[in-house]
């Protein structure tokens, strides 16, 4: 079997299905200003991590829900991923290793189709990689330490495309930004931001309602986990 664990492999087209060429072509050479405006300065000395952005082949999302009492985004749904470890490789070694670790998924199941540019979270100082994933032969999932992870997900891709499951997400500090609510998730922040911006850059979006405000929780600190 072809892996691409610890490379994003160049000819996406030949390892992927059909229906995800839009996401390919998509995010061939974006310019990270069309994801955020949060872009790392040159001297940035942050800590480096990724996340992995997993499409499965029933056209659905792997998304977790972080444990409800962890100190940072708890409850909060994201992409699998965490920090760069001295002995991953790059950003997709890190990426998969991550994933591994909190849904038990295994790797080499995993073609790494995409890489989008170094992502910013000023207040956290975390240079974000999103690795884009194709999840040839699922694996069963499962949270790993539940002290980090209370679920696992797999969101099919129609429901984020959903007009009426959009949202703008509004934090009393001020902060507004996209957001989901999917399989009985809110999905909002740096993930529902990427993934706004995923479904922009596919064509897939539709036009949906952007003056639907739904409130956060004010426990839970919007700079951490922003795009």
């Amino acid at each position: 079997m072809w892996s691409t664990v610890g490379k994003v492999h160049e000819a996406a087209r030949d390892f992927v299905p059909d229906w995800l060429y839009p996401v390919v072509d998509g995010v061939d050479g974006v310019d990270a200003r069309r994801i955020t405006t949060f872009l790392p300065p040159a001297d940035v000395s942050g800590r480096h991590s990724a996340v992995l952005m997993l499409f499965g082949p029933d056209q659905d999302l792997l998304i977790i829900e972080r444990a409800h009492d962890s100190s940072q985004h708890s409850g909060q749904p994201a992409f699998p991923g965490g920090a760069v470890d001295p002995a991953d490789t790059g950003a997709v070694d890190t990426a998969l290793r991550e994933a591994s670790e909190e849904t038990g998924l295994d790797p080499s199941g995993v073609i790494a189709f995409g890489q989008l540019p170094d992502l910013w979270i000023p207040v956290s100082n975390f240079v974000v990689t999103p690795i884009l994933g194709f999840w040839e032969k699922p694996s069963d999932i499962a949270p790993g330490d539940p002290r980090e992870v209370a679920s696992v997900h797999r969101i099919p891709i129609e429901d984020f495309v959903n007009p009426g499951n959009r949202v703008k997400v509004a934090h009393p500090s001020g902060y507004v930004g996209n957001g989901f609510e999917v399989a009985n998730l809110l999905v909002w922040g740096f993930t529902g931001g990427l993934i706004s911006t995923m479904l922009d850059l596919a064509g897939w979006s539709t036009p949906w309602d952007r003056t639907r405000m739904v409130p956060v929780d004010p426990i839970i600190d919007p700079r951490m986990d922003r795009l």
